[in-house]
């Protein structure tokens, strides 16, 4: 049962997943984290203490 009870969980979760992208407004998962990161970055440019070597 080991082989094929984790083969077929994994086929209805793959058929379940595939029938939720395709019938209901899923989010770009790769977007969302390449923006999150911009704003991120963005965020810690703007609050970052400048460098000692700056000042001199």
């Amino acid at each position: 049962m080991g082989f094929f009870g984790s083969s077929f969980s994994f086929l209805v979760g793959t058929v379940c997943g595939i029938y939720i992208a395709q019938n209901y407004n899923v989010p770009n998962i790769t977007k969302l984290a390449k923006e999150w990161l911009s704003d991120a970055k963005q965020i810690e440019e703007t609050y970052r203490k400048p460098d000692k070597k700056d000042k001199e």
